[in-house]
């Protein structure tokens, strides 16, 4: 392509005619141009100059777009797909896949990004073949069929799914979805396991019941006979479509505010029972440490718990008004509110929740700040019906005596410095951007040839040698880190 600017230029100074910018179809593009006063004008290129245009010009040309009103678009499609412009994704691992969280609209998860987890990978099961058994302590043992099943009364219900073990940290460079993107919502429909129970006639003396599924895991988890009851289901369609098989294709079990992997996927088989059976999946696996060295148990319920969607790595910011925004959920019921900080914990603010708020599902919230630059912390902190507080993380780290592992639930922060980057707390700033930033930080101390020497005004350090801010966020480093040089008395070295 002949890369001459003048040949584009002379596209923009072009006279533009009447009949140019009224040329109907021998109009081919339309273009936005800079007056010399610098006001931004619509102006129409006829298709005669349009092969001119070098799209790598430094000449004035803002965009330069195709007129679709000039040509015919694409007729109807058998299954529509989501613009070639929008390509969010999931994360795939051996075993999961994460959901975008920060690239969606709304509560509701499209089937397609929906987060997996699986134990000996996907099944394909023949909807005409699977076959679902309940027995064990019931008076009349059956086998139901995908279309016996659809032929009870059917419930449509909306409500999110979460692994046990969706918590990750370790570097600045992590987006929500690698954080915490084990957790999706969908609406669900199927039958209530109580149905299905009565028409069973479960024994007096049942309290438990074992759902097994029909991969190569054979997934098995113990249930409490009181949550079968309660609003439990046997799902086989999701998001207005049948179960998609990363989902359990043709039928799963559906247990609303229950940790992910009880609601067991590809379900074939329910024994009722008086006690749990101690399956690998609730033993070995499945468990968490709590204070004192002891091991907790059967702890279905997912606790409320927030994030923060935008602003996150890696957006950067522009000063002024911001919209924070997140979801917010609670297995033990509704959100019943939602606070954000944005001075690092130090003061909390309501965040407007998006109505409906329903039972156990995703609520959106959203929060206006007015950033004028400056490095902050911003989080949030879920708060549900039964007045559970999400913890910080020194609060729950303290409780468990662990850094991590299942249903670890808290607030999570994000790092905003003052060029309006924003980082995940707790880990250090990979390579180029991490050496730059903390150069940035000492420069202006070493210009006065003294060492950067810090201590803490209001959690904030500050170079006692010339009283500068150093913002944490901008050199990636843990507060920790910079507590021991202050400790001692040192200042930290830079190399």
């Amino acid at each position: 392509m002949d890369k001459n600017p003048e040949k584009d230029k002379s596209i923009i100074n072009h006279k533009i005619s009447r009949r140019m910018l009224l040329g109907g179809a021998a109009t081919a593009a339309v273009v936005l141009v800079q007056t010399s006063v610098g006001k931004m004008v619509q102006a129409a290129v006829p298709e005669s100059l349009l092969g001119d245009i070098n799209p790598d010009s430094t000449a004035n040309t803002i965009i330069s777009l195709k007129d679709h009103t000039k040509v015919p678009g694409r007729g109807p499609s058998a299954s529509g797909k989501p613009s070639a412009f929008e390509n969010p994704e999931r994360i795939p691992t051996l075993t999961t896949s994460r959901t975008p969280l920060q690239d969606l609209y709304g509560t509701i998860t499209p089937s397609a990004l929906h987060f997996e987890r699986h134990h000996g990978g996907i099944p394909d099961i023949d909807p005409k073949q699977y076959e679902l058994t309940i027995h064990g302590m019931v008076d009349k043992p059956l086998f139901f069929s995908l279309a016996d099943l659809k032929r009870f009364p059917s419930v449509t219900r909306i409500c999110f799914i979460e692994c046990s073990g969706n918590f990750r940290s370790g570097k600045a460079e992590m987006s929500p979805q690698e954080i915490c993107g084990l957790t999706s919502q969908s609406e669900w429909t199927g039958v209530m396991l109580s149905t299905i129970f009565r028409e069973v006639g479960i024994q007096p003396k049942a309290t438990w019941f074992l759902a097994e599924g029909g991969d190569a895991a054979v997934m098995t988890r113990s249930i409490p006979v009181s949550k079968g009851m309660d609003d439990a289901m046997i799902v086989y369609a999701q998001n207005g479509e049948a179960i998609r098989p990363e989902q359990g294709y043709p039928a799963r079990l559906l247990l609303p505010g229950y940790e992910g992997n009880t609601s067991v996927k590809w379900l074939r088989r329910i024994e009722l029972s008086d006690a749990p059976f101690m399956t690998r999946e609730e033993t070995a696996k499945y468990t968490e440490t709590v204070k004192g060295g002891k091991i907790r148990q059967f702890s279905f319920v997912m606790d409320a718990r927030s994030v923060i969607t935008f602003p996150t790595y890696p957006v950067q910011l522009d000063k002024g008004w911001v919209e924070i925004r997140g979801i917010a959920w609670s297995g033990r019921g509704k959100i019943a509110k939602v606070e954000v900080s944005v001075n690092g914990g130090k003061t909390w603010n309501a965040a407007e929740l998006q109505d409906t708020i329903l039972d156990k599902a995703h609520t959106a919230f959203r929060y206006l700040w007015n950033w004028q630059g400056g490095g902050t912390e911003i989080m949030s902190r879920a708060i549900d019906e039964t007045g559970y507080v999400q913890p910080t993380y020194k609060e729950l780290s303290a409780a468990r005596e662990s850094k991590g592992g299942y249903h670890f639930n808290s607030v999570i922060s994000w790092l905003v410095q003052g060029n309006g980057k924003v980082f995940l707390p707790g880990g250090k700033i990979r390579g180029s951007v991490f050496l730059l930033n903390l150069l940035l930080t000492a420069k202006s101390c070493m210009s006065k040839n003294t060492p950067p020497y810090f201590t803490k005004s209001q959690d904030i350090p500050h170079c006692r040698s010339c009283t500068n801010q150093m913002r944490i966020s901008e050199i990636g480093v843990q507060t920790g880190d910079l507590d021991v040089c202050m400790s001692k008395n040192t200042p930290p070295l830079f190399y």
